[in-house]
């Protein structure tokens, strides 16, 4: 029977390889045997789903699992607290199955309750208080999707009850553990329900405990998936290698380590960083929820963009601060992550896909730079592999020709911009550029570019001085040696009268360095 790669959040046949989870499961396990309530937030298709349902096989021996999603709930189910009794509790009895015990009084109550009957929602809780009180094993409660609450008044009252009972079941049994799943934790839902004259940090449910498990895929963890895949498929790749190279560009996304597998293993049908390069290039120019996803909230929070325009364009380094509502903006939706307390952007793909978003607006396309480069493309292009030096030397007669007697509107952030604009349309649609993360400031940019298998470095500064350029240099020829390649390119704004203008061949070592200065 084949299997399949899964996708987090796709319904796939019970047969599909994917990252074995057992060691986060027995994390998860240990908050519920303490008994904490908890909310797995994290950005879209981060595997919550996927969690979830691992999780309750993996509690099914100690426990009754009653596993409910909300998005199978209407605004309609949310207009008042009877419809949401009546619908929460036809929620609990579709999720009851023979494995799970209910005596036959609450059942008999939870149906009525089901089929109209009006109680008020401390009622629906007596009689879960009843549940589980006569049950040989404690209950645990799922709930999935709670972002489809997340603006119903009712919820806030939901979860207040949740908290009483929380705090007094030492008195009246109730859950042995609540875990919610969605992209807001408790306080950001509170947000959502409550006016703005109403935001309160007191959250309804502020027992709820810290969820900080990593649930992101590591590299040992895409090994482990990979093997299993081998044994079934004799490939013969270098299984350590491509598992590095799929977390390089991915940093571990669930949805985006198991999406390049897939297109791997149903179209490129190379497992190789070529083949990887390839599938990169699938993932970046299709439609999907995630990047939907993404769009979106960058059309609804334009502070989003705006961040997100400093740190990709400018170059600007932002401090990671829990408090600043614009960061947590950006780790919430899953924008950035924090690396040495500094805001980066959560992988090459969402690097990429942001960048692809920024310089194709209307604005960005109309600029005589991106023209140029895109009337320029048929040229570059020779022995199916990109002519890096003419690039270099064809962006130096352009950026002259068009900005160069107006030095005083050149700023240092536009370097960057103005030469990713050139480069943007030329590898369109068979390339993949990202920047090297720890080296992106104002004053250095190392540009990276994967075009059919071929690896191309190029590093962006400002002039500052013949000592500083030397410096550049040697950076870029340490940097070659890093990735194993012997050349690499150094695209230096001068605005020194004196400056010579053109190409320049550097050879440090063994590394060769084409040097275009403008």
């Amino acid at each position: 029977m084949r299997r399949y790669f899964n996708i987090t959040g796709d319904c796939k046949p019970k047969l599909h390889y994917m990252v074995e989870l057992t060691q986060r499961l027995e994390k998860i396990k240990a908050m519920v045997d303490s008994g904490e309530y908890f909310v797995i937030n994290r950005a879209r298709q981060f595997g919550k789903t996927t969690t979830l349902k691992a999780l309750q096989r993996f509690l099914t021996d100690e426990y009754y699992v009653i596993s409910l999603d909300f998005q199978y709930l209407t605004d309609e189910d949310f207009m008042d607290s009877k419809s949401f009794v009546i619908a929460f509790a036809q929620e609990i009895l579709d999720s009851v199955n023979e494995s799970i015990v209910i005596p036959d009084e609450q059942r008999k109550q939870l149906e009525e309750i089901a089929d109209g009957k009006a109680v008020r929602m401390a009622v629906l809780f007596r009689i879960i208080t009843k549940w589980c009180s006569t049950v040989t094993r404690p209950l645990v409660l799922m709930i999935d999707e709670v972002d489809s609450a997340s603006d119903k008044r009712v919820f806030l009252d939901f979860l207040g009850l949740l908290r009483a009972c929380y705090i007094n079941r030492d008195i009246n049994p109730t859950f042995q553990s609540v875990i919610l799943a969605g992209v807001h934790d408790i306080r950001n839902l509170k947000q959502n329900i409550r006016p703005d004259s109403e935001h309160k940090h007191n959250s309804p449910w502020n027992i709820a405990a810290k969820f900080d498990i990593d649930m992101s895929f590591s590299v040992s963890d895409i090994s482990g998936m990979l093997e299993e895949y081998e044994t079934d498929n004799h490939t013969d790749m270098n299984i350590e290698e491509i598992s590095q190279l799929i977390y390089d560009y991915t940093s571990g996304y669930p949805v985006l380590v198991t999406k390049i597998c897939k297109y791997i293993d149903e179209e490129v049908k190379l497992w190789t960083k070529d083949g990887i390069v390839k599938a990169v290039g699938i993932i970046l120019g299709e439609t999907n929820p995630l990047f939907e996803s993404l769009i979106n909230k960058i059309e609804d929070y334009p502070n989003i963009k705006d961040n997100l325009y400093r740190i990709l364009i400018k170059g600007e380094k932002m401090p990671y601060s829990p408090d600043n509502e614009s960061v947590k903006s950006l780790m919430r939706y899953g924008f950035v992550k924090v690396q040495n307390n500094e805001l980066v952007i959560s992988n090459r793909i969402f690097e990429t896909r942001l960048y692809n978003l920024l310089l194709t607006s209307d604005e960005m396309k109309n600029t005589p730079i991106f023209k140029a480069g895109y009337c320029d493309k048929p040229e570059f292009i020779k022995n199916g592999q990109l002519d890096m030096e003419l690039i270099l030397e064809r962006f130096i007669i352009h950026f002259n020709d068009i900005y160069g007697n107006n030095p005083d509107k050149f700023i240092e952030d536009d370097g960057r911009k103005y030469f990713l604009l050139y480069l943007r349309p030329i590898i369109n649609g068979v390339g993949n550029y990202y920047i090297e993360a720890q080296t992106r400031d104002h004053k250095r940019t190392d540009i990276i570019v994967d075009y059919l298998g071929q690896r191309y470095i190029i590093e962006l500064k400002i002039w500052h001085g013949d000592e500083y350029n030397s410096r550049g240099e040697q950076q870029i020829a340490d940097y070659l040696e890093y990735y194993h390649i012997n050349k690499g390119y150094l695209l230096s704004f001068n605005f020194n009268k004196n400056k010579k203008i053109g190409l320049q061949t550097i050879e440090i070592g063994d590394k060769t360095i084409v040097e275009a200065i403008v």
